[in-house]
This record gives structure tokens, C-alpha cells and sequence, in this order.
């Protein structure tokens, strides 16, 4: 199947609250507990500004994924490092999705001026470890106990790409 990027758009709501719940039910994607809904998602489009922008990932069935730009701190000396947040649905995972999410987002960083790219991941994400590395991404380090998830404590790996 082909897949086409293209930015997010307010419909596009409850598709993007849908994944982003697999992988929070899933605990292999993140730290968040709380599940979404198309209206909060639809709030979190909406008051996302233009440096921010929210990626998706259609095929022939719908919206099988997303990707996003998000501000990695509020201090200006960081403005040009952005966090991305890859998610894909559990049935298109790993037949390429992912990879066309994160080559689309760093060609829009680029162009948004960027320098550099991180992410955070949970290093038992065997899966994910291996698309942020074929897309050039670096381990920096391990967060020790990072975040208390289902009433233990969760180490997330700390990743990286400079945009040359």
C-alpha cells in the first residue's frame, strides 16, 4: 500500500486520538495514562501554532498515523530544537508508515528553520528504536525512572538528529 503525508487537519481529530489511544492502552509508546478524546485532540490541532505543525500518514483505508513538532522548551535559546512524536496504528506497524512520518517531518523542520530534532522512547521498543535509528537518530542516554507508569518506575532512552 502508498502512503501519503499530508499536514493534519481538524477532521482528521478522532483518527489522531484513536492511534494516539493504541499507544497509550499499549504502554510501549509513552508516558501518558490518560485517554484521548476526537474533541480534546480536535482543541490540541487547533491551538497548535505554525512552528508545531501535526503530520498524518493516509492510505486507501484512512489515516494509519501521525507525527508531530512540538516545542521542546519554553526558554528561547532552544527554539530551534523540536521534540517529535510518531505514533501508527498497531495493524500498519512496520510496513513503512513510520518512516515516511519521520522523513516528512524533518524535511518541515527544516524548512521551520530547526537545527536539531530529539525524542524520548522507551528502550524496550525494539520497533521504534529501530526506525528512529534507520531515520539517523543517535542515543544520547537513558532517563533513569523517569516516569511512574501502572505503579512502577520507567526508564525512557533519549534520542537525537542534527539537521545538517
Amino acid at each position: 500500500m502508498t502512503v501519503e503525508v499530508r499536514d493534519a487537519e481538524r477532521n482528521d481529530a478522532a483518527c489522531i486520538a484513536r492511534i494516539y489511544n493504541q499507544g497509550i492502552e499499549e504502554r510501549v509508546a509513552t508516558l501518558e495514562t490518560q485517554l484521548r478524546t476526537p474533541e480534546e485532540r480536535a482543541g490540541w490541532l487547533s491551538d497548535r501554532s505554525p512552528r508545531c505543525p501535526v503530520l498524518v500518514a493516509e492510505d486507501d483505508s484512512g489515516v494509519v498515523g501521525w507525527a508531530s513538532l512540538n516545542r521542546f522548551n519554553p526558554r528561547p535559546a532552544y527554539d530551534h530544537v523540536a521534540d517529535v512524536s510518531v505514533y501508527v496504528t498497531r495493524e500498519r506497524r512496520g510496513q513503512g508508515s513510520g518512516r515516511a512520518l519521520l522523513n516528512a517531518v524533518e524535511v518541515r523542520a527544516r524548512t521551520l528553520g530547526y537545527h536539531k530534532l530529539v525524542l524520548t522512547a522507551f528502550p524496550t521498543n525494539a520497533a521504534g528504536r529501530r526506525l528512529y535509528d534507520r531515520c539517523g537518530f543517535r542515543e544520547v542516554g537513558i532517563y533513569r525512572e523517569q516516569g511512574l507508569l501502572d505503579g512502577r518506575w520507567v526508564d525512557t532512552l533519549v534520542m537525537e538528529k542534527l539537521l545538517r
